[in-house]
């Protein structure tokens, strides 16, 4: 899995490529709390995000509850179908903001 971070005033976007899975979730969601504080919304980019397992499904929702708690917006954007699948079958599709 690779990680390319871009920030656009205090917007930040994580554009994932590869796999999240047991051993690289843990990565993502490192990512993503280093950079706490330094972000006023959070996009994930997943055009070249090829699967989702349970794990970063855990940390997309532990990602959610965070930033809700703090009035934080989060997207998840350039889902391809195979991802927008998992998405549906486990009903994050109406849980988490995708566009």
């Amino acid at each position: 899995m690779n990680i390319t971070k871009s920030f656009n005033e205090k917007e930040l976007t994580l554009s994932v490529e590869g796999r999240i899975d047991t051993i690289t979730s843990q990565d993502l969601s490192n990512e993503i709390n280093d950079e706490m504080g330094n972000f006023n919304s959070l996009i994930l980019d997943f055009a070249n995000l090829e699967y989702i397992s349970s794990a970063g499904l855990r940390v997309l929702m532990a990602t959610q509850k965070k930033l809700k708690a703090e009035d934080i917006p989060f997207v998840i954007k350039n889902v391809n179908e195979v991802i927008n699948e998992i998405f549906r079958m486990s009903g994050f599709d109406k849980i988490l903001k995708i566009e």
